[in-house]
Protein backbone atom coordinates (compact mmCIF):
# COMPACT_ATOMS: atom_id res chain seq x y z
CA UNK A 1 0.00 0.00 0.00
CA UNK A 2 2.95 2.43 -0.15
CA UNK A 3 2.68 2.86 -3.51
CA UNK A 4 -0.97 3.86 -3.32
CA UNK A 5 -0.72 6.49 -0.49
CA UNK A 6 0.52 9.35 -2.29
CA UNK A 7 -1.79 8.67 -5.21
CA UNK A 8 -5.01 8.64 -2.58
CA UNK A 9 -3.32 12.34 -0.64
CA UNK A 10 -3.70 13.59 -4.45
CA UNK A 11 -6.79 12.68 -4.49
CA UNK A 12 -8.49 13.27 -1.30
CA UNK A 13 -7.55 17.29 -1.72
CA UNK A 14 -10.69 18.86 0.29
CA UNK A 15 -9.55 21.06 3.30
CA UNK A 16 -10.20 18.58 6.84
CA UNK A 17 -13.74 20.60 7.20
CA UNK A 18 -14.88 19.76 3.82
CA UNK A 19 -13.80 16.53 3.09
CA UNK A 20 -16.66 14.58 3.69
CA UNK A 21 -16.27 11.12 5.57
CA UNK A 22 -18.65 7.85 6.44
CA UNK A 23 -17.78 7.05 9.77
CA UNK A 24 -20.70 4.97 10.74
CA UNK A 25 -22.74 2.40 8.93
CA UNK A 26 -25.64 0.01 10.04
CA UNK A 27 -28.80 -1.52 8.33
CA UNK A 28 -31.81 -3.80 9.56
CA UNK A 29 -32.06 -7.06 8.39
CA UNK A 30 -33.17 -7.16 4.46
CA UNK A 31 -35.90 -9.68 4.67
CA UNK A 32 -38.16 -11.25 1.87
CA UNK A 33 -40.84 -8.72 0.83
CA UNK A 34 -44.16 -9.72 2.43
CA UNK A 35 -42.19 -11.77 4.77
CA UNK A 36 -41.08 -11.17 8.49
CA UNK A 37 -41.10 -6.90 7.77
CA UNK A 38 -44.32 -7.25 6.14
CA UNK A 39 -46.21 -4.61 8.61
CA UNK A 40 -43.50 -2.57 8.83
CA UNK A 41 -44.24 0.98 6.92
CA UNK A 42 -41.09 2.66 5.74
CA UNK A 43 -40.31 4.50 8.42
CA UNK A 44 -40.39 2.29 11.08
CA UNK A 45 -38.21 0.32 9.66
CA UNK A 46 -35.38 3.19 9.19
CA UNK A 47 -36.01 5.40 12.42
CA UNK A 48 -34.26 2.64 14.35
CA UNK A 49 -31.24 2.63 12.18
CA UNK A 50 -30.76 6.48 12.76
CA UNK A 51 -31.48 6.14 16.58
CA UNK A 52 -28.49 3.84 16.21
CA UNK A 53 -26.40 5.75 13.74
CA UNK A 54 -26.32 8.59 16.36
CA UNK A 55 -25.78 6.28 19.10
CA UNK A 56 -22.52 5.10 17.33
CA UNK A 57 -21.04 7.98 16.63
CA UNK A 58 -22.15 10.06 20.06
CA UNK A 59 -23.92 12.89 18.32
CA UNK A 60 -26.46 15.24 19.62
CA UNK A 61 -29.71 14.50 17.56
CA UNK A 62 -29.88 18.65 17.40
CA UNK A 63 -26.44 18.67 15.68
CA UNK A 64 -27.72 16.68 12.57
CA UNK A 65 -27.64 19.27 9.90
CA UNK A 66 -29.96 17.26 7.42
CA UNK A 67 -31.67 13.63 7.14
CA UNK A 68 -31.28 12.59 3.17
CA UNK A 69 -32.92 9.50 2.48
CA UNK A 70 -33.60 7.71 -1.11
CA UNK A 71 -37.11 5.91 -1.61
CA UNK A 72 -38.35 3.97 -5.31
CA UNK A 73 -41.78 2.66 -4.26
CA UNK A 74 -43.32 4.68 -1.00
CA UNK A 75 -46.48 6.21 -0.75
CA UNK A 76 -44.79 10.18 -1.77
CA UNK A 77 -44.87 12.51 1.09
CA UNK A 78 -41.20 12.84 2.44
CA UNK A 79 -40.46 9.59 4.23
CA UNK A 80 -37.45 11.43 5.50
CA UNK A 81 -38.81 13.62 7.78
CA UNK A 82 -41.42 11.35 8.72
CA UNK A 83 -38.55 8.95 9.70
CA UNK A 84 -36.43 11.46 11.51
CA UNK A 85 -39.46 12.48 13.98
CA UNK A 86 -40.29 9.29 14.33
CA UNK A 87 -36.75 8.32 15.47
CA UNK A 88 -36.81 11.10 17.99
CA UNK A 89 -35.01 13.71 16.07
CA UNK A 90 -35.63 17.82 16.89
CA UNK A 91 -38.04 19.02 14.60
CA UNK A 92 -35.60 21.44 13.84
CA UNK A 93 -34.33 18.36 11.63
CA UNK A 94 -35.29 18.77 8.24
CA UNK A 95 -35.14 15.90 5.77
CA UNK A 96 -35.47 15.00 2.16
CA UNK A 97 -36.56 12.25 0.24
CA UNK A 98 -34.75 10.87 -2.77
CA UNK A 99 -35.77 9.23 -6.20
CA UNK A 100 -33.29 7.72 -8.55
CA UNK A 101 -35.28 3.99 -8.27
CA UNK A 102 -32.71 1.63 -7.55
CA UNK A 103 -29.70 4.22 -6.71
CA UNK A 104 -31.61 6.12 -4.45
CA UNK A 105 -29.91 5.08 -1.21
CA UNK A 106 -26.32 5.75 -2.52
CA UNK A 107 -27.58 8.90 -4.67
CA UNK A 108 -28.80 9.97 -1.30
CA UNK A 109 -25.09 9.51 0.02
CA UNK A 110 -24.02 10.88 -2.61
CA UNK A 111 -25.79 14.17 -2.23
CA UNK A 112 -25.23 14.37 1.76
CA UNK A 113 -21.45 14.38 0.47
CA UNK A 114 -21.79 16.78 -1.62
CA UNK A 115 -23.47 19.19 1.00
CA UNK A 116 -19.86 18.57 2.88
CA UNK A 117 -18.04 19.61 0.54
CA UNK A 118 -19.86 22.69 -0.04
CA UNK A 119 -19.23 23.34 3.27
CA UNK A 120 -22.49 22.76 4.13
CA UNK A 121 -20.77 21.68 8.03
CA UNK A 122 -22.43 19.61 10.24
CA UNK A 123 -23.30 16.10 10.28
CA UNK A 124 -25.61 14.24 7.59
CA UNK A 125 -27.60 11.37 8.29
CA UNK A 126 -27.99 9.47 4.63
CA UNK A 127 -28.98 6.09 3.20
CA UNK A 128 -32.27 4.21 1.96
CA UNK A 129 -35.39 2.53 2.48
CA UNK A 130 -37.67 0.61 1.12
CA UNK A 131 -41.13 -1.33 2.53
CA UNK A 132 -42.11 -2.93 -0.68
CA UNK A 133 -44.65 -4.65 1.30
CA UNK A 134 -46.53 -1.34 2.74
CA UNK A 135 -45.82 0.70 -0.48
CA UNK A 136 -49.37 1.72 -1.76
CA UNK A 137 -51.34 0.34 -4.68
CA UNK A 138 -50.69 2.52 -7.70
CA UNK A 139 -53.55 3.78 -10.36
CA UNK A 140 -53.60 5.97 -13.38
CA UNK A 141 -57.38 7.70 -13.92
CA UNK A 142 -59.14 5.76 -16.73
CA UNK A 143 -61.94 6.28 -18.78
CA UNK A 144 -64.74 7.97 -16.56
CA UNK A 145 -62.55 8.26 -13.57
CA UNK A 146 -61.91 4.28 -12.89
CA UNK A 147 -58.88 4.02 -11.72
CA UNK A 148 -56.40 1.74 -13.51
CA UNK A 149 -53.63 0.15 -11.90
CA UNK A 150 -50.51 -0.69 -12.67
CA UNK A 151 -47.13 -1.86 -10.89
CA UNK A 152 -44.68 0.21 -12.15
CA UNK A 153 -44.27 3.99 -13.21
CA UNK A 154 -42.76 4.80 -16.88
CA UNK A 155 -38.95 5.24 -17.04
CA UNK A 156 -38.46 6.37 -20.31
CA UNK A 157 -40.14 7.23 -23.76
CA UNK A 158 -41.56 4.06 -25.18
CA UNK A 159 -39.37 4.86 -28.34
CA UNK A 160 -36.04 4.48 -26.41
CA UNK A 161 -37.03 1.31 -25.20
CA UNK A 162 -38.83 0.68 -21.58
CA UNK A 163 -38.29 -2.90 -20.74
CA UNK A 164 -38.97 -4.54 -17.17
CA UNK A 165 -35.71 -5.49 -15.47
CA UNK A 166 -36.03 -9.16 -16.08
CA UNK A 167 -36.58 -8.49 -19.78
CA UNK A 168 -33.73 -5.87 -19.68
CA UNK A 169 -31.45 -8.48 -17.83
CA UNK A 170 -31.80 -10.80 -20.67
CA UNK A 171 -30.94 -8.43 -22.86
CA UNK A 172 -27.98 -7.38 -21.11
CA UNK A 173 -27.15 -11.45 -20.89
CA UNK A 174 -27.23 -11.78 -25.06
CA UNK A 175 -25.67 -8.46 -25.95
CA UNK A 176 -22.65 -9.37 -23.73
CA UNK A 177 -22.59 -13.09 -24.45
CA UNK A 178 -23.16 -13.73 -20.52
CA UNK A 179 -23.68 -17.52 -20.63
CA UNK A 180 -26.27 -19.08 -18.21
CA UNK A 181 -23.30 -21.35 -16.44
CA UNK A 182 -21.73 -17.93 -15.54
CA UNK A 183 -24.58 -16.74 -14.00
CA UNK A 184 -25.79 -19.19 -12.02
CA UNK A 185 -22.32 -19.91 -10.93
CA UNK A 186 -22.55 -16.34 -9.65
CA UNK A 187 -25.49 -16.65 -7.78
CA UNK A 188 -24.44 -19.53 -5.89
CA UNK A 189 -21.25 -17.81 -4.70
CA UNK A 190 -23.41 -14.63 -3.36
CA UNK A 191 -25.42 -17.20 -1.21
CA UNK A 192 -22.80 -19.44 -0.36
CA UNK A 193 -20.32 -16.31 1.09
CA UNK A 194 -23.71 -14.57 2.58
CA UNK A 195 -24.60 -17.93 4.12
CA UNK A 196 -20.82 -18.79 5.55
CA UNK A 197 -20.57 -14.49 7.05
CA UNK A 198 -23.63 -14.93 8.69
CA UNK A 199 -22.76 -18.42 10.54
CA UNK A 200 -19.11 -16.22 11.13
CA UNK A 201 -21.16 -12.77 12.80
CA UNK A 202 -19.74 -10.75 10.27
CA UNK A 203 -23.78 -9.00 10.26
CA UNK A 204 -24.12 -8.81 13.61
CA UNK A 205 -22.69 -5.16 13.87
CA UNK A 206 -23.92 -3.84 11.65
CA UNK A 207 -28.02 -4.92 12.06
CA UNK A 208 -30.40 -3.14 14.19
CA UNK A 209 -32.42 -6.09 14.92
CA UNK A 210 -36.28 -4.70 14.82
CA UNK A 211 -38.20 -5.61 18.30
CA UNK A 212 -41.66 -6.12 18.20
CA UNK A 213 -42.37 -7.37 14.62
CA UNK A 214 -45.39 -9.36 14.00
CA UNK A 215 -43.58 -11.77 11.41
CA UNK A 216 -43.68 -15.35 10.48
CA UNK A 217 -42.32 -17.93 12.39
CA UNK A 218 -38.76 -18.45 11.89
CA UNK A 219 -38.66 -15.45 8.85
CA UNK A 220 -36.03 -13.66 9.29
CA UNK A 221 -34.45 -15.12 12.54
CA UNK A 222 -37.51 -13.78 14.13
CA UNK A 223 -37.39 -14.87 17.84
CA UNK A 224 -40.59 -13.94 19.79
CA UNK A 225 -41.22 -10.90 17.58
CA UNK A 226 -37.70 -9.85 16.90
CA UNK A 227 -36.31 -9.71 13.57
CA UNK A 228 -32.54 -10.39 14.08
CA UNK A 229 -31.34 -11.55 10.63
CA UNK A 230 -31.26 -11.51 6.65
CA UNK A 231 -33.80 -14.02 5.65
CA UNK A 232 -32.74 -14.92 2.08
CA UNK A 233 -29.73 -17.06 1.65
CA UNK A 234 -30.88 -20.42 0.99
CA UNK A 235 -28.63 -23.37 2.30
CA UNK A 236 -29.79 -25.99 -0.01
CA UNK A 237 -28.83 -24.25 -3.16
CA UNK A 238 -26.35 -26.11 -5.97
CA UNK A 239 -25.68 -26.02 -9.34
CA UNK A 240 -27.93 -28.56 -9.76
CA UNK A 241 -30.80 -27.17 -8.01
CA UNK A 242 -29.91 -23.61 -10.14
CA UNK A 243 -29.41 -25.39 -13.48
CA UNK A 244 -33.81 -26.62 -13.06
CA UNK A 245 -34.93 -23.18 -12.61
CA UNK A 246 -36.49 -22.22 -16.14
CA UNK A 247 -36.04 -19.01 -17.97
CA UNK A 248 -38.48 -16.00 -16.48
CA UNK A 249 -38.25 -13.61 -19.28
CA UNK A 250 -37.85 -14.53 -22.31
CA UNK A 251 -38.27 -17.97 -24.06
CA UNK A 252 -34.95 -19.87 -24.44
CA UNK A 253 -33.49 -17.20 -22.01
CA UNK A 254 -31.04 -17.31 -19.28
CA UNK A 255 -31.88 -15.33 -16.48
CA UNK A 256 -33.79 -17.45 -14.01
CA UNK A 257 -35.69 -16.96 -10.42
CA UNK A 258 -32.66 -18.57 -9.29
CA UNK A 259 -29.68 -15.94 -11.07
CA UNK A 260 -32.24 -13.28 -10.22
CA UNK A 261 -32.38 -11.64 -6.65
CA UNK A 262 -35.73 -11.02 -4.91
CA UNK A 263 -37.76 -8.18 -3.55
CA UNK A 264 -37.21 -7.25 0.03
CA UNK A 265 -37.67 -4.75 2.52
CA UNK A 266 -34.93 -3.01 4.81
CA UNK A 267 -33.06 0.12 5.35
CA UNK A 268 -29.28 1.27 5.72
CA UNK A 269 -28.18 4.74 6.69
CA UNK A 270 -24.59 6.00 7.22
CA UNK A 271 -23.23 8.94 9.20
CA UNK A 272 -21.53 10.79 6.64
CA UNK A 273 -19.43 14.43 7.92
CA UNK A 274 -15.92 16.05 7.43
CA UNK A 275 -12.75 14.76 8.55
CA UNK A 276 -12.73 18.07 11.05
CA UNK A 277 -15.86 17.16 12.63
CA UNK A 278 -15.59 13.26 12.48
CA UNK A 279 -11.81 14.04 14.67
CA UNK A 280 -14.02 16.39 17.08
CA UNK A 281 -16.48 13.10 17.68
CA UNK A 282 -13.88 10.82 18.05
CA UNK A 283 -14.26 8.52 15.43
CA UNK A 284 -11.36 6.79 15.31
CA UNK A 285 -11.61 5.58 11.46
CA UNK A 286 -14.43 6.14 8.12
CA UNK A 287 -14.56 5.90 4.32
CA UNK A 288 -13.27 9.26 2.83
CA UNK A 289 -15.48 9.63 -0.30
CA UNK A 290 -13.39 10.75 -2.78
CA UNK A 291 -15.14 10.76 -5.59
CA UNK A 292 -19.08 9.88 -7.26
CA UNK A 293 -20.25 10.13 -10.51
CA UNK A 294 -23.74 8.76 -12.22
CA UNK A 295 -23.86 7.99 -16.01
CA UNK A 296 -27.09 7.09 -18.03
CA UNK A 297 -26.70 4.22 -20.76
CA UNK A 298 -28.91 3.00 -23.22
CA UNK A 299 -32.53 2.25 -21.70
CA UNK A 300 -32.44 -1.40 -23.17
CA UNK A 301 -29.07 -2.68 -21.62
CA UNK A 302 -29.78 -0.45 -17.95
CA UNK A 303 -27.89 -3.52 -16.45
CA UNK A 304 -24.64 -1.68 -17.75
CA UNK A 305 -24.46 1.54 -16.21
CA UNK A 306 -23.07 1.19 -12.63
CA UNK A 307 -20.21 -0.10 -15.17
CA UNK A 308 -20.70 3.02 -17.09
CA UNK A 309 -20.44 5.27 -14.22
CA UNK A 310 -17.47 3.62 -12.32
CA UNK A 311 -15.60 3.50 -15.68
CA UNK A 312 -15.75 7.41 -15.80
CA UNK A 313 -15.07 7.91 -12.17
CA UNK A 314 -12.04 5.97 -12.00
CA UNK A 315 -10.39 7.61 -15.32
CA UNK A 316 -11.00 10.57 -13.85
CA UNK A 317 -9.35 10.06 -10.59
CA UNK A 318 -6.67 8.64 -12.17
CA UNK A 319 -7.34 5.17 -10.44
CA UNK A 320 -7.10 1.94 -12.01
CA UNK A 321 -9.74 -1.21 -11.43
CA UNK A 322 -6.80 -3.29 -10.21
CA UNK A 323 -6.24 -0.64 -7.22
CA UNK A 324 -9.48 -1.49 -5.90
CA UNK A 325 -9.37 -3.24 -2.75
CA UNK A 326 -13.31 -3.65 -2.20
CA UNK A 327 -15.99 -3.49 -4.84
CA UNK A 328 -19.50 -3.69 -3.72
CA UNK A 329 -22.33 -4.28 -6.94
CA UNK A 330 -25.77 -4.48 -6.43
CA UNK A 331 -26.55 -7.74 -7.76
CA UNK A 332 -30.20 -7.26 -8.94
CA UNK A 333 -29.40 -10.08 -11.65
CA UNK A 334 -26.33 -12.14 -11.97
CA UNK A 335 -26.09 -11.20 -15.95
CA UNK A 336 -25.60 -7.34 -15.70
CA UNK A 337 -23.01 -8.19 -12.49
CA UNK A 338 -20.68 -9.98 -15.08
CA UNK A 339 -21.51 -7.30 -17.75
CA UNK A 340 -20.52 -4.91 -15.43
CA UNK A 341 -17.76 -6.16 -13.76
CA UNK A 342 -16.12 -7.43 -17.06
CA UNK A 343 -16.06 -4.37 -18.50
CA UNK A 344 -14.30 -2.74 -15.42
CA UNK A 345 -11.91 -5.64 -15.64
CA UNK A 346 -12.77 -6.63 -12.05
CA UNK A 347 -13.09 -10.63 -11.60
CA UNK A 348 -16.33 -11.45 -10.63
CA UNK A 349 -15.23 -13.36 -7.36
CA UNK A 350 -13.07 -10.02 -6.44
CA UNK A 351 -16.49 -8.21 -5.36
CA UNK A 352 -19.37 -8.15 -2.83
CA UNK A 353 -17.35 -10.56 -0.37
CA UNK A 354 -19.95 -11.60 2.13
CA UNK A 355 -22.71 -12.27 -0.79
CA UNK A 356 -24.85 -9.57 -2.50
CA UNK A 357 -28.83 -8.95 -3.23
CA UNK A 358 -28.72 -12.31 -5.39
CA UNK A 359 -28.51 -13.73 -1.82
CA UNK A 360 -29.77 -11.01 0.71
CA UNK A 361 -32.15 -9.48 -1.77
CA UNK A 362 -33.31 -6.31 -3.69
CA UNK A 363 -34.75 -2.97 -0.92
CA UNK A 364 -35.17 -0.85 -4.35
CA UNK A 365 -34.18 2.66 -2.09
CA UNK A 366 -32.04 0.72 0.49
CA UNK A 367 -29.87 -1.48 -1.72
CA UNK A 368 -27.18 1.39 -2.53
CA UNK A 369 -26.69 2.38 1.30
CA UNK A 370 -26.79 -1.20 2.35
CA UNK A 371 -23.34 -1.41 -0.49
CA UNK A 372 -21.96 1.48 1.79
CA UNK A 373 -22.64 -0.21 4.86
CA UNK A 374 -21.06 -3.47 3.93
CA UNK A 375 -17.88 -1.64 2.52
CA UNK A 376 -17.24 0.11 5.81
CA UNK A 377 -18.01 -3.12 7.55
CA UNK A 378 -15.66 -5.06 5.30
CA UNK A 379 -12.78 -1.69 5.96
CA UNK A 380 -12.85 -2.29 9.50
CA UNK A 381 -13.08 -5.88 9.52
CA UNK A 382 -9.08 -5.82 7.82
CA UNK A 383 -8.38 -2.31 8.16
CA UNK A 384 -5.16 -1.19 5.49
CA UNK A 385 -4.81 2.12 5.65
CA UNK A 386 -5.30 4.41 2.20
CA UNK A 387 -7.45 1.05 0.52
CA UNK A 388 -10.05 1.61 -2.01
CA UNK A 389 -13.13 0.09 -1.99
CA UNK A 390 -15.76 0.90 -4.90
CA UNK A 391 -19.54 1.17 -4.65
CA UNK A 392 -21.42 0.49 -7.68
CA UNK A 393 -25.17 0.10 -8.69
CA UNK A 394 -27.40 0.05 -12.23
CA UNK A 395 -30.99 2.34 -12.02
CA UNK A 396 -33.79 1.67 -14.26
CA UNK A 397 -33.99 3.67 -17.04
CA UNK A 398 -30.51 3.23 -18.16
CA UNK A 399 -28.74 4.64 -15.60
CA UNK A 400 -25.71 4.29 -13.13
CA UNK A 401 -24.11 5.43 -9.97
CA UNK A 402 -20.73 4.94 -8.74
CA UNK A 403 -18.62 5.90 -5.53
CA UNK A 404 -14.88 5.59 -4.96
CA UNK A 405 -13.93 5.45 -1.15
CA UNK A 406 -10.87 5.11 1.13
CA UNK A 407 -10.16 3.59 4.22
CA UNK A 408 -8.35 6.08 7.07
CA UNK A 409 -7.44 6.28 9.58
CA UNK A 410 -7.45 9.53 12.47
CA UNK A 411 -5.73 8.49 15.01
Amino acid sequence: MAERQPQSAALATLPEERQPVIIAARRTPICRANGALKAVPAHELLAPVLRALLADTGAAPESVADVVIGNAVGGGGNVARLSALEAGLPVSVPGVTVDRQCGSGLDAIVLAAGLVAAGGGGLYLAGGVESISTAPLRARRGAGGVPDFFTRAQFVPVGLGDPDMGVAAENVAAHFGISRERQDAVALRSHRRALASAAAGTFDAEIVQLAGVAGPDGAGGTDGGTVTSDDGPRRGLTEAVLARFPPVFAEGGTVTAGNSCFDADGAAGVVITSVERARELGAGDGLLVLGTDTAGVDPRLLGIGAAAAAERLLEGCGVRAAELGLVEFNEAFASQTIACLDQLGIPPERANLDGGALALGHAYGASGAVLVTRLLAQARRSPVEGQLALAMISIAGGMGTAALLEYRRFS
